[in-house]
Formats: C-alpha cells, sequence, structure tokens
C-alpha cells in the first residue's frame, strides 16, 4: 500500500501505484519566476514556463501556481494559440476532501488484529462524511470510529481533486511544438515589513547630542500555499490602491495609524533607490526561494555613525491641570538626509532603539513605528517616559474678558440676484477668557537638559488665541499648539508662566 496519511485518527491509503506516483512530492512546474511584493497583501507574480500544448482545440494544465491567485487577473500569452476557456482548480487533495468526494464509492475497510498485527479488509461504502464517516459494510451501516485499529483504503483519486493549485486552460492552438509561455496573475498571501534596529550613543555629551547606527530588515511572509523556488523578488514601499478580495478600496493612509510617529518635517530629497511611478522598489539580490508557511529576513539598510539628539518632550491639553508631576517622554531625533542622516528613503516599519550600558552591552529603550519616509525628513522618536525629568502644569488663574477686548459686532454682505446687495449688522456679544498656565519643569540628572513643553488645544474651531505673556518666548508651532524650549540646570528645576487670551 502507499500513499498513507491521517485524518482524524484513522489511516487514509490509495491502493493502485499510480494514485500512488500522483500523491508523491513533485517537482516544480513553474519557470523563470519573478515575484513583485506590495505592502497592502497584493503581489504579482510573472511565470515564464516552455510548454508543448499540442495543435487543435486541446486543454493544458499550468500547475503551482498561488493557492490565493486571484483569477481574474490571469494574463496568458501563448504564441500561435488563442485561450478559450480558464478554470482555478483550488479544490486540493487532503484527507478530509478525498473523503468528501468519496462519498457514494467503493473503498475498502481495513482491520488490525491488535494481538498478531494481520490485517483483513472488506468492501464498504462511504454513505456520508458529514462531521463523521458513515460506511455501508456488508448490509450494515458502522460510523468510522475504532480509529486505532482501522484504515480506508481508496482505489484511486476522484475526479476533480488536485494535489497542487492548477490554472486549466482551453486552447485553440495553430501548431504543436515547445514554445514560451508567459503567465501573470496578481494573489494575495505575500506580505512584507521593514524592521530598523537602531542604536543610539550619546557619546559623553552634555546636551543630548550624539550618533546612531541603523539596520533594517526586510522580512517576508509567503502563505500562499505555494512555494516558488529561485525567484527574482521585488519589494514595492508605497500604498497601492487595491479592490481586490473584498470589493473595498484600500484604506487612507492620509493620517498615520494610532502609536505611528508623525515625522517633524518631511525630506525634499530624492532617494538613488529605484523608483516605480510614486513608489520605491526595494530588489532583493541575487535569486532567492519563497517557501510556502515561510518567513525570510533581507538586510537592506546599514549606516553607522548619523547624527541624533536625545531630547525631552512634554505635551500639556487644554486646561490640563496635573496633581502630581508628569513624565516627560525621551525621545532621539534624527534626519534621512543624504548629508548627516541615514541618506535613504525609509519604508514604513518598526524602529527599535538600543543604547549601551554601563557595561557596553546594547539594551533595549524602546520602539516606535514609523510611516513611509522621505529621505531629507526628520524624525523624532518617542522611547519611553524619562525618569528623572518631570513636568507639573498648572492652572493659576482663569478669569472673563471684558466685552471690549474683542468685537462686539458681525456684519455680512448680502447678496439676491436681481437686488441691491444689503448690509446686514448683527451685535455679536461672545464671551471671551484669559487663562494663567504655570509649567513647573525639574531635572533630577546629573547634566543639564532642554524640555520641549508643548501646550495644545489652542484652536478648538476659533484660531484667534492670543499671547499677551509668556516668561521665555515660545514657538507657535501651529494653530492649535505653541512651543517652549525650557532649558533646565543639572539637579535643578525651572518655572514657565504663560497667559493666554481665547474664546473658550
Amino acid at each position: 500500500m502507499a500513499g498513507i496519511g491521517r485524518i482524524g485518527g484513522a489511516t487514509l491509503a490509495l491502493m493502485s501505484t499510480t494514485a500512488h506516483a500522483q500523491s508523491a512530492p513533485a517537482a516544480s512546474a513553474q519557470g523563470e519566476v519573478a515575484v513583485t511584493i506590495y505592502n497592502n497583501d497584493l503581489t504579482l507574480i510573472e511565470d515564464q514556463r516552455r510548454i508543448d500544448p499540442g495543435k487543435g482545440d486541446v486543454a493544458i494544465e499550468l500547475p503551482d501556481v498561488s493557492a490565493a491567485i486571484q483569477p481574474e487577473t490571469v494574463s496568458l500569452t501563448i504564441p500561435d494559440a488563442t485561450i478559450l476557456e480558464q478554470n482555478f482548480d483550488y479544490d486540493l487533495l487532503s484527507p478530509a476532501r478525498l473523503l468528501d468526494k468519496s462519498v457514494g464509492q467503493q473503498v475498502t475497510l481495513v482491520h488490525t488484529n491488535p494481538a498478531t498485527g494481520a490485517d483483513s479488509g472488506e468492501p464498504a461504502r462511504v454513505l456520508a462524511n458529514n462531521g463523521g464517516t458513515l460506511l455501508d459494510v456488508g448490509g450494515r451501516i458502522e460510523i468510522f470510529g475504532d480509529m486505532s485499529r482501522s484504515r480506508l483504503v481508496f482505489p484511486g483519486l476522484p475526479p476533480g481533486l488536485k494535489a497542487r493549485p492548477t490554472l486549466s486552460v482551453r486552447l485553440d492552438s495553430t501548431r504543436a511544438g515547445t514554445r514560451p509561455v508567459t503567465l501573470s496573475y496578481l494573489s494575495h498571501g505575500f506580505s512584507w515589513k521593514a524592521d530598523y534596529v537602531a542604536l543610539f550613543d550619546e557619546s559623553g555629551s552634555k546636551d543630548g547630542a550624539g550618533h546612531i547606527d541603523v539596520q533594517g530588515w526586510i522580512t517576508l511572509n509567503n502563505t500562499t500555499g505555494t512555494n516558488f523556488a529561485n525567484a527574482h523578488v521585488l519589494l514595492v514601499a508605497g500604498e497601492v490602491a487595491n479592490t481586490l478580495g473584498d470589493g473595498n478600496s484600500a484604506p487612507s493612509r492620509r493620517y498615520p495609524p494610532r502609536g505611528m510617529v508623525q515625522m517633524q518635517k518631511a525630506g525634499t530629497e530624492t532617494s538613488g533607490r529605484e523608483r516605480l511611478g510614486d513608489f520605491y522598489v526595494y530588489p532583493i539580490a541575487g535569486r532567492t526561494t519563497l517557501a510556502n508557511a515561510q518567513q525570510k529576513q533581507v538586510s537592506f539598510l546599514d549606516v553607522k555613525g548619523a547624527s541624533a539628539r536625545k531630547i525631552y518632550r512634554y505635551a500639556n491639553g487644554w486646561l490640563g491641570n496635573a496633581d502630581a508631576p508628569q513624565s516627560a517622554q525621551s525621545v532621539i531625533a534624527f534626519s534621512t538626509s543624504a548629508r548627516e542622516g541615514l541618506g535613504d528613503a525609509l519604508p514604513a516599519g518598526m524602529v527599535r532603539v538600543y543604547m549601551r550600558d554601563a557595561r557596553g552591552q546594547p539594551q533595549f529603550i524602546g520602539e516606535q513605528a514609523i510611516g513611509h519616509t522621505p529621505m531629507g525628513s526628520t524624525l523624532a522618536l518617542p522611547t519611553g517616559d524619562a525618569f528623572d525629568v518631570k513636568v507639573q502644569p498648572t492652572l493659576i488663574k482663569r478669569t472673563k474678558l471684558a466685552l471690549g477686548e474683542w468685537e462686539q459686532a458681525a456684519r455680512w454682505r448680502v447678496t439676491t440676484a436681481g437686488k441691491t446687495p444689503n448690509v446686514v449688522t448683527v451685535e455679536n456679544a461672545v464671551t471671551h477668557w484669559q487663562t494663567t498656565m504655570q509649567y513647573r519643569v525639574t531635572n533630577a540628572r546629573p547634566t543639564p537638559v532642554t524640555v520641549e513643553v508643548a501646550q495644545s488645544g489652542l484652536d478648538n474651531g476659533w484660531s484667534d488665541t492670543r499671547v499677551p505673556s509668556e516668561s521665555q518666548p515660545g514657538e507657535q508651532r501651529s494653530i492649535d499648539e505653541r512651543v517652549w524650549q525650557v532649558a533646565v540646570p543639572a539637579n535643578g528645576e525651572v518655572t514657565l508662566t504663560v497667559t493666554f487670551d481665547t474664546r473658550y
């Protein structure tokens, strides 16, 4: 007997040697394969084979396509032949499907004597395979149960089952003879992501300046159900619009996912990487095998000694009043510019940051995800909360302003077709407020630090916040946020006081 497999503890076997040969592992039928993998579960596969389809109305099979193929995207080019019909056969051979396809068919029920080990068989017919297998054995109905002492033997493979994912094509071929065939299609089941390992070194600096070493790794996953051996592989970084699979377009990437670092400054430098339209292409050097159910890692970036800086940042929400000091964020800032940074465009991925301890051993200090980042950008990666640097925001005073501080009336010009424009004046009694905030910044480190204190929530739809006084100059980074760079001495503290005039 041959071709033995297991299902639910029961052994299934095929009797014929022909069936045995068909079920045994076979060499791949693929030819020259090129695989282009996109970020959003989409892959373009091109497979160049050489076959002799014969002449006339013929049917050919192209096995070893992706089991996650999108059949509607198939493009097949065969010289001197016209494609009449194509079918994707995804009903793959497995013990469960073998039983399903054998309902109503004759099999042999083989019993093993536990004392002697001798086998004895009797004919049976498969009645059903729904949550269990029912057999007609000599006119009696049996549930295929004592699986440690019995097995089913099949005379051959039922029609329609394929050992490998197969594309079946019907052709009108004008001649016989071997010729090149180019098969291309889109598939799900491949994915890739970028991961970065960053080693930050302050180099004894007292102001946070240092340098960073960054290694970039691409991680590939193949869950297509098919092996792709000795393939040319390209990776495309960018969000390609895709409506395959669920009928919905790719989600908008206008805003970064939760937890993703936003660029402080978008770069304007062009990377030397290969481009495909508005996307960057990362080819894998040489050829590689993408085995099914395999994860593979390939290096694509290795930069030493790029400039970097550690900074501290604290962001306070509007009217935020903390009863206790809050930790500032520890942030590693660096550039992707060619001159002083990493000198490359970075595909989206996770950055894991390390620093050396007093013994010189790299230790993990935090991780953050980044989006697709052009070359020349500035990134600031929060790695965690600082132990020794604290900020305590306090609302000192909030009072209603006199009505004369802002406009008391609003005027509109109303235009109606065929009539003289009319100016309408409306009394606009708006309540305004003056709020004084105080931020106490403390530093228990033995070296001075600069803490970026940010006050957000200043917009709220009105866009007319005023800052009549502040104990040190700030920067209005956006309508919603104002920022102060607060220098704090070693083992010291500084108090920042700011007054805001707002409509709310």
